[in-house]
């Protein structure tokens, strides 16, 4: 397996890029190359600076770099020679297996769509995020941003991708899907979700256990949560600032320290035809290194396969 990264895409790039690799291959199997996609002259030096042997690692030149202020869809034809634009071509030639990077997310969305394109009856890609619940285990938390406005199919799309990648990543037999709305009843909501909530009830494709409400995101109830991405935005943000709060005021407790990123790393693109990881932009080594932990399991996990199976029988 080839697990390809985007050394210089995210707040501290390079440098935590690189060191995130060279933490994270000391985990990976030995049959596992890590491929480092950016400028050569600095990864060598930042390997060196390391006592890391370069050649325990593939190099690929991409000396360009698009940044969180480049527009998305013009950031990859403009920048031909830019580490995202590279790792994609590298994945659309199957050079590598799956591609991780913590830089543009924008940039990510569009050259997954529009380089890797969309498993064909796949409505809208989605982004997911990882919620740690209060029995130990984790929620599955869909669309988290890449799609603000939706319609009934579209929600109803990403409970089977959820459901999916509960499956084949996190090893759950039959997830339980739940829908974020302001009630539990059948009649609550706004349209999006009234309609989503029929649809979703009336399907034999997934495990839906009916609506769930913004106090139950971390009690463990559902394993999949489906909203859009405008609304999972916003609560895994409020999730991430609570988090932060709790830090500066001193307070640690065992639970809560399970939200730190770095411990997540990143979640992949569900429904394109690639296996593609999107990291936090603020990435440390630590997380950088979760992120590639994590690109090993999807990858393993034949994720991919699996929902172009679904899509496609």
């Amino acid at each position: 397996m080839k697990i390809g990264i985007d050394i210089l895409g995210g707040d501290f790039a390079p440098e935590a890029n690189i060191a995130g690799a060279v933490l994270a291959r000391k985990e990976l199997p030995q049959d596992v190359r890590l491929v480092l996609i950016g400028d050569q002259d600095q990864i060598l030096s930042d390997l060196n600076a390391l006592n890391e042997n370069p050649d325990a690692y593939d190099i690929v030149h991409a000396p360009d770099v698009i940044t969180m202020h480049d527009h998305p869809t013009r950031a990859i034809p403009n920048k031909p020679n830019s580490s995202i634009a590279v790792g994609f071509d590298l994945l659309a030639k199957k050079e590598i297996d799956i591609f991780a990077g913590t830089g543009n997310t924008g940039a990510m969305l569009v050259g997954a769509i529009y380089k890797i394109n969309t498993i064909a009856g796949i409505i809208r890609p989605c982004i997911t995020s990882v919620l740690p619940t209060v029995d130990g285990k984790n929620s599955i938390l869909l669309d988290v941003g890449a799609n603000a406005d939706c319609k009934p199919d579209v929600l109803y799309q990403f409970a089977i991708l959820g459901s999916l990648y509960a499956k084949s990543v996190y090893g759950v037999e039959k997830p339980r899907i739940g829908l974020l709305n302001i009630g539990e009843e059948d009649t609550k909501g706004n349209l999006l979700t009234i309609a989503a909530h029929k649809l979703m009830a009336e399907s034999d494709e997934i495990n839906f256990i009916g609506n769930i409400e913004g106090r139950d995101l971390f009690t463990g109830m559902a394993d999949v949560i489906v909203c859009d991405g405008f609304t999972g935005n916003i609560a895994l943000k409020q999730a991430e600032g609570i988090y932060t709060l709790m830090r500066k005021r001193g307070i640690r407790d065992e639970y809560f320290d399970r939200f730190n990123y770095e411990n997540y790393g990143g979640t992949p693109i569900l429904g394109v035809k690639g296996n593609v990881i999107i990291g936090h932009g603020i990435s440390n080594d630590k997380a950088v290194r979760s992120m590639l932990l994590h690109s090993y399991e999807v990858a393993k996990s034949d994720l991919t396969k699996n929902i172009n199976d679904a899509f496609n029988q």
